[in-house]
């Protein structure tokens, strides 16, 4: 993993696949860069998918550090715009979407 991080250096966020965004997100890293070019392919197919499942993007910017979208609520609210208009989804990423819209303590939920 930490090879292929590193093969990311001097990429333009552009160049950027699915599977890349997953992977950096995932990992928290780039969050401020990467969280809106996310959001944009989410708003397009909500269900996109890098290398391992269907959702995976998504699953990947549910669980990624929360403090991000504290420090820019924007990313938070379309986040849970996008979160809201999806139905019938497979047990282990409902779960994520409802963790994601429930509040934690010391956070304000999913912004």
């Amino acid at each position: 993993m930490s090879r292929r991080l590193r093969g990311w250096r001097g990429i333009f966020t552009s160049e950027l696949t699915v599977e890349d965004m997953r992977l950096l997100i995932g990992q928290d890293i780039g969050l401020p860069y990467l969280l809106p070019l996310a959001l944009e392919v989410l708003r397009e197919n909500r269900m996109a998918n890098g290398h391992m499942y269907e959702g995976d993007l998504l699953s990947a910017v549910l669980t990624s550090n929360p403090s991000v979208r504290a420090e820019y609520p924007e990313l938070g609210r379309e986040l849970r715009v996008i979160v809201s208009k999806l139905t019938d989804l497979r047990p282990y990423l409902q779960r994520k979407v409802e963790r994601f819209l429930v509040p934690e303590r010391g956070h304000p939920g999913g912004l």
